[in-house]
């Protein structure tokens, strides 16, 4: 099988190039489970493990293979298997800090064209979720669409829209409801051949419906969500890369209880635009926003032209990666928790005077 058909063009070819020499041959990986993945190579799938080199020279487990990742491997013939000696150059990735670990990136897609910010209009709906889903996904290097799902469950879905719009400045936002016969209209315009979509959001939110949409069959199977608290019981639980009848490659990813955030500035830059062009404004170049001559920020506030909560969570966002960072460098770590208090003082002067207002 053509490895274009699953992604490969001259950005990958050029990763490769120092590994052919070596007699290796280029894979993609489209499945992985613990320490064993599957493999698409232009020969057909393979299963194959990490060589011991790799997997010793690696600082963390996000320099190892992750879905999506394009890979140099040698066949082992004798036991139908392949080694992976290396990773190639990742066009992006989108990373989130690994459950229990002390900042250790995990990479839960790689070389994703699309991502799909799948959000649930019913308890699942919150637009803080959003930003914090929105400042990971600027950050991997992906195309970042916002998916609302469960149209048909929420009042006020159109508001809802026009709410996620304005936290989402610049990303398309599609309304739908995978169940829908029309369902995938605001989707397919964004799934092109030879690309690679995926799609991550909380559990329940109907990830895998609207995949199994997509591929035409129950490739991942559902089960209807609990009435009762509106969680959703689906069996994704490994990340997988498919191929579509259109041409185009999606990847599945389990349902996320949180999404803790790693530092990231171009994350935050474009998900909260307006916060810091206006923190461009201020007096002083190193304005904190704690009530110094002159700040801009504080002035916006105080007029309602910036949604306090709005900051508040642009705070919570910042604080949470200085934290990380204190965490990975303790001699910032007493800087870090005096910070924290004051913008927390700021934060809920701000909100008491949007009650008062």
């Amino acid at each position: 099988m053509s490895l274009e058909r699953f992604g490969w063009d001259e950005f990958f070819a050029e990763g490769f190039a120092p590994f052919a020499a070596d007699g290796l041959e280029p894979a993609r990986v489209i499945l992985q489970h613990n320490k064993i993945y599957l493999l698409q190579a232009e020969s057909g799938e393979t299963q194959a493990e990490v060589a011991g080199r790799l997997r010793h020279v690696a600082r963390g487990a996000a320099e190892l293979p992750a879905v999506g990742d394009w890979v140099a491997i040698k066949r082992r013939p004798e036991r139908s298997t392949a080694t992976i000696h290396a990773v190639l150059p990742r066009r992006s990735k989108f990373s989130r800090v690994a459950a229990g670990t002390r900042g250790e990136e995990q990479v839960v897609a790689a070389n994703v064209d699309t991502i799909f910010l799948v959000v649930g209009l019913d308890s699942d709906f919150n637009p803080r979720r959003v930003e914090r889903y929105l400042i990971t996904a600027w950050e991997s290097g992906a195309r970042p669409v916002v998916v609302l799902n469960k149209a048909d469950l929420a009042e006020g879905a159109e508001e809802r829209r026009r709410e996620v719009e304005r936290v989402a400045p610049g990303v398309p936002v599609v309304l739908m409801s995978a169940k829908r016969d029309d369902a995938l209209e605001g989707v397919l315009p964004f799934v092109e051949p030879r690309k690679t979509v995926a799609f991550v959001g909380s559990s329940g939110v109907g990830k895998s419906t609207i995949v199994n949409r997509l591929v035409g069959s129950e490739v991942q199977k559902t089960r209807e969500v609990r009435a009762s608290d509106d969680r959703g019981q689906h069996t994704t639980t490994h990340r997988e890369l498919l191929a579509l009848p259109s041409g185009a490659l999606i990847i599945d990813t389990p349902g996320m209880r949180e999404l803790q955030l790693l530092v990231s500035e171009r994350g935050m830059r474009e998900t909260f635009e307006e916060i810091e062009a206006l923190a461009g404004q201020c007096r002083f170049g190193d304005c904190r926003h704690e009530g110094e001559p002159g700040c801009a920020v504080r002035e916006a506030l105080a007029t309602g032209a910036l949604d306090a909560e709005r900051f508040s969570n642009y705070l919570k966002m910042r604080q949470e990666m200085q934290h990380l960072a204190a965490r990975q460098d303790p001699r910032l770590a007493r800087e870090e928790r005096e910070r924290a208090k004051r913008l927390s003082r700021a934060v809920s002067q701000a909100l008491k005077r949007k009650g008062k207002s």
